[in-house]
């Protein structure tokens, strides 16, 4: 990072041309910046202070500062290394910048967004201590750090990448990476409660399907299935949402897999414009900041944990209704038309599941030309990650909501597990959520059962 800093340095003393050190932004690139340094730093940042709506989550800019950090601590940006120290600083406190939703195309890399981030880091604008919102410059006093000092080099390498992309992405792929094993425990509790056949499971069917994740995925849920004793009381053949788990939640691992690797490259890339190259001598002026790749597969992630919360709205439904549940009762309740049970849970999964499915209309071709038509193509990567993330949350929540249920069955008259992993599985669920023996608040609830199921799948084993 010295190194090429030093370069950086050098090439402006010697008149080189440098986008952003010595220029304007954007397509004022063609007329000259500002004369000082520092100068040039509220050239960069003060015009896109122009950001938009509710605040984004503090775990969301957190790991967007994170990201930002390594991708410049690659040491091609030409930051100087003092503003990597003090990122890493930052990121020791609780102090935390206050970024809107509302601003980036993903384009020029997350502009508006970043430029919120390095704002407060200069005292400008409003942060968060400990989860308090005050002013950028109290908040760093109480948080016991130091007004950053820019110049339009370090200015323009903090905002001109795409971290918040890469972050919220990541972020939103880890949590359905969560869920999805949570829903391969839960539908082996859900085939254990109502007495299934494993016969959908069987690894030659799966093998001969072609698809490895499909095959890979059976095998888990027959993992968790081992010791099961089926009823004899269901259909030969399950309805699709128990039989054709294997195929849908591996297609799923599948994609999860390629959304994965994506995302890891873009994090472990560096996203800015110009890099420098010292050892040629090289001021490379492109595009590395374009967040197409996390645009297309922020997308993906979004239609794929669409349909897994399609495939838990659609168990819920199996699970609740007495003409397919082997005859419990209506809604799980102890007494139906008294009590209700989960029937306002079932309600608000409809809604949920509705809600990510108009959620799944793709950001990355909504293309629109800005910055007057210097920007001609956009990726929208940053809405499209802002969204995935949204629909992980949700799908957890449809996650709860089924577990919620799977609880309440045993207690209605559904048998308790015979598999030794499923048994677990409720034991778990027993001790922390009571059975809904009159009608309460369950919204509660069904946060602590996602909670459970995804401690549950991470545990050793």
């Amino acid at each position: 990072m010295r190194d090429c800093r030093s370069f950086v340095d050098e090439c402006i003393g010697n008149d080189r041309a440098v986008y952003g050190a010595t220029t304007g932004f954007g397509p004022l690139v063609g007329f000259a910046g500002r004369d000082e340094a520092a100068d040039q730093c509220d050239n960069a940042l003060q015009h896109l202070t122009a950001g938009q709506g509710p605040d984004l989550p503090l775990p969301v800019v957190r790991a967007a500062v994170l990201a930002r950090t390594w991708s410049l601590a690659r040491g091609h940006g030409g930051v100087a290394p003092e503003v990597i120290d003090r990122l890493c600083e930052m990121l020791a406190t609780s102090f935390t910048p206050a970024v809107p939703t509302l601003g980036s195309v993903g384009a020029s890399g997350d502009l508006i967004p970043l430029a919120y981030i390095a704002q407060s880091l200069r005292g400008r604008g409003h942060a968060y201590v400990d989860g308090m919102r005050m002013s950028a410059e109290q908040a760093l006093a109480t948080a016991g750090l130091t007004p950053l000092q820019l110049d339009g080099r370090d200015a323009l390498g903090l905002v001109n990448g795409t971290s918040l992309t890469a972050a919220a992405a990541g972020l939103a792929w880890s949590s359905v990476r969560r869920s999805h094993a949570g829903i391969v425990a839960t539908t082996a509790l859900l085939a254990d409660l109502l007495g299934c056949t494993p016969a959908f499971l069987e690894p030659a069917l799966l093998t001969a399907y072609g698809h490895p994740e499909a095959a890979a995925v059976g095998a888990r849920i027959s993992a968790r299935l081992a010791g099961v004793s089926p009823s004899g009381d269901r259909p030969l053949q399950e309805p699709y949402s128990i039989r054709c788990t294997p195929q849908l939640l591996g297609a799923a691992e599948s994609a999860l897999g390629y959304v994965g690797t994506v995302v890891t490259n873009d994090l472990n890339g560096i996203s800015d414009n110009p890099l420098f190259f010292p050892e040629d001598g090289l001021v490379a002026h492109g595009g590395n900041f374009f967040g197409q790749p996390c645009a297309f597969v922020a997308d993906l992630l979004t239609v794929v944990t669409a349909q897994l919360g399609n495939l838990l709205e659609r168990q819920l439904d199996l699970l609740v209704d007495p003409a397919r549940n082997t005859g419990l009762p209506p809604m799980l309740s102890t007494a139906p038309g008294r009590q209700h049970a989960v029937q306002g849970v079932q309600l608000a999964s409809t809604a949920i599941v509705a809600s990510m499915r108009r959620a799944a209309t793709p950001a990355s071709a909504q293309s629109l030309p800005t910055n007057l038509h210097n920007q001609d193509v956009v990726p929208f990567g940053t809405q499209a990650a802002l969204t995935a993330l949204e629909s992980a949350a949700s799908l957890k929540l449809l996650l709860g909501s089924l577990a919620l249920a799977l609880r309440q069955a045993v207690h209605v008259g559904a048998r308790r597990p015979t598999a030794a992993p499923c048994a677990a599985l409720f034991d778990e669920l027993a001790a922390s959520i009571a059975p809904i023996t009159q009608d309460r608040p369950l919204d509660v609830d069904v946060r602590t059962a996602a909670d459970i199921v995804e401690q549950h799948v991470r545990e050793p084993g």
